[in-house]
């Protein structure tokens, strides 16, 4: 006959015994040395990326040379990322509002045109000339500069210091200033 065990709640239990089982335990201490053998691995075989900057040889004066206004396009940076562009001379030319998305096709149009008026001449590039205001930001300087390398313009000048009053006047004009 079976004998009852009377637990502490008062049920009987038949024919089960009281003794404890250890739970099984897993060792992980292999799992953790993998773990640091991949990532030891991957951090070893894994290039970086490289930083990127771009080469701005800026000279400390701007030669008084006269450009051909032909070949020459002016892009004035503003205020709340406005950019103004014209080709030529300021006192003929037609100033036009442009954004960053569109000065790329604004200078890929332009080094069509100066390219079908010198008959794909090589030595007859376009010229940008690139002036920032007080008023514009860093960040779109540098955009733009990243805009020349990727539309492969191949001379470009940087000139912040002489801004004509007919470029002022037409920047307040249009409130860019």
């Amino acid at each position: 006959m079976a004998t009852l065990s009377i637990p502490q709640n008062g049920k009987a239990l038949k024919g089960k015994n009281r003794t404890q089982r250890t739970l099984p335990s897993v060792d992980l201490t292999a799992m953790v040395d993998l773990a640091f053998l991949l990532i030891t691995f991957f951090m070893l075989t894994t290039s970086l990326s490289k930083f990127g900057a771009m080469d701005v040889a800026k000279p400390t004066e701007i030669p008084d040379q006269p450009y051909p206004a032909s070949r020459t396009v002016t892009v004035l940076l503003g205020k709340d990322n406005g950019i103004v562009w014209y080709k030529g001379e300021m006192e003929k030319a037609t100033p036009q509002r442009a954004s960053f998305k569109q000065i790329s096709t604004v200078l890929a149009q332009n080094k069509k045109e100066i390219a079908r008026l010198y008959n794909n001449d090589p030595g007859k590039f376009m010229i940008v000339i690139i002036k920032p205001t007080e008023s514009s930001t860093y960040k779109n300087f540098v955009d733009l500069l990243d805009e020349m390398s990727i539309s492969d313009v191949k001379s470009y000048l940087i000139d912040d210091k002489s801004l004509l009053t007919q470029e002022q006047e037409y920047l307040q004009k249009l409130g860019a200033i």
